[in-house]
């Protein structure tokens, strides 16, 4: 009779056979992994990422200094000129737009392209996995501010010092997380490029003009003065000028506490599309 050769199963553990990797509470290596891919992600097109946006705030820097060295001087809360309160505002829009780029890019193209499995099958919890994508939006939102910063005070558009470095610090931080998290929301959400841009037309685009950032909040006619100071985009913006000018149109503390429980609403919201595998896991 044929006789059938059958291979004994290979059990982990025996000498020369490696077992499967074990984690602990946190898998340390996968996170790092991730975090690295997002920042590679955008590094490796610097030239789009990081110096495009530059070029556009020094040119929208210019523009508006041109304006008023043409129609006269103007001053602004706290008696600084009308260039230096805008500078604050230009780079603070930079850093909203890039973090929220770099996660809704990173999520609508693995998901148009049908490689979301590379973040999807390796062992990453929910939480690693909004880490690593925060990562990279904070990164990149850092990154585009400072390069920003460091080309205005370069060229002397303006004048352009710190005065609280912590709040430059604590708003640009919260700031990326912010955007980052709706970047990282609209794209689980979105099924398209179309999707994205309606979040940034409808949404995005209306809370940074009616944010304050190219004029005092204080000549809206009410009650847009009121309103504004519940839109997140004015208030971290508020607060991020602040570190520069000395002089802020709200209450700082109000808008960072506010600011800061909504980003941590935000992050939870993503923890727990990433969790249940909205729009992800069929």
């Amino acid at each position: 009779m044929d006789q059938t050769l059958t291979r004994p199963p290979i059990e982990a553990g025996k000498p020369g056979i490696a077992g499967p990797r074990q984690y602990g509470a946190v898998n340390w290596l996968g996170l790092w992994t991730l975090c690295l891919r997002e920042t590679r992600r955008f590094w490796k097109v610097g030239m789009q990422t990081l110096f495009a946006p530059v070029v556009s705030s020094l040119l929208m820097l210019f523009v508006f200094k041109l304006a008023f060295d043409q129609g006269g001087s103007a001053t602004s809360p706290g008696g600084v000129s009308f260039e230096t309160f805008l500078a604050p505002g230009v780079v603070m829009m930079a850093i909203l737009n890039n973090a929220f780029a770099n996660t809704s890019s990173s999520l609508i193209i693995a998901k148009v392209q049908g490689n979301s499995v590379d973040f999807l099958m390796p062992p990453l919890s929910p939480l690693e996995l909004t880490i690593g994508f925060l990562s990279g939006a904070v990164t990149r939102g850092i990154l585009v501010g400072l390069v920003t910063y460091a080309a205005v005070w370069i060229m002397q558009i303006t004048p352009f010092q710190i005065a609280n470095l912590f709040a430059v610090l604590y708003f640009s931080v919260v700031a990326s997380l912010f955007m980052g998290a709706v970047g990282l929301m609209g794209g689980i959400w979105a099924d398209k490029f179309d999707h994205m841009a309606a979040v940034q037309n409808f949404v995005i685009m209306p809370l940074t003009m009616l944010s304050g950032t190219f004029y005092p909040i204080g000549r809206l006619p009410e009650p847009f003065v009121t309103i504004s100071h519940f839109n997140p985009f004015f208030q971290m913006i508020d607060g991020f000028r602040y570190g520069f000018t000395g002089h802020a149109e709200s209450d700082l503390w109000f808008g960072g506490l506010m600011s800061a429980a909504i980003t941590l609403a935000l992050c939870v919201g993503c923890w727990r599309m990433l969790k249940v595998g909205y729009k992800l896991k069929a």
